[in-house]
């Protein structure tokens, strides 16, 4: 009897675990900090000055909403820039209104916790 209560514990632990496991692969799950449900919904930045060009940013380690919402929070700190992250693309699209180097661009992203792998 005794055996049975521990496979039913540990089975139902195991369960929750490839439950959790399953929504942070797919970008759901709470893995920086907390749930996406406690996020506050940032508005989306309007460039001051007509857009004059665009570069996609790829970017690893971005698993959760809140790490999609790091890297756009420290791309639109910069100014004349504008940016647009998805995750399940693992790519950031920056629209500027003023030339801005890839070096600022890269240096931001990796300043919220994240690897560039390309800009272009």
């Amino acid at each position: 009897m005794t055996d049975a209560i521990i496979l039913l514990i540990t089975t139902v632990i195991i369960l929750f675990a490839i439950k959790g496991s399953i929504k942070h692969f797919k970008g759901e799950g709470a893995c920086c900090g907390g749930g996406s449900k406690g996020l506050v919904k940032e508005k989306d930045k309007v460039l001051d000055h007509p857009k004059i060009g665009e570069k996609t940013i790829r970017i690893e380690g971005m698993h959760c909403d809140r790490c999609r919402q790091s890297v756009a929070s420290s791309l639109n700190k910069i100014d004349g820039v504008a940016a647009k992250v998805d995750l399940k693309k693992n790519q950031a699209v920056v629209s500027y209104d003023r030339p801005v180097e890839d070096s600022v661009l890269k240096k931001a992203v990796e300043d919220a916790g994240f690897k560039v792998v390309s800009v272009h």
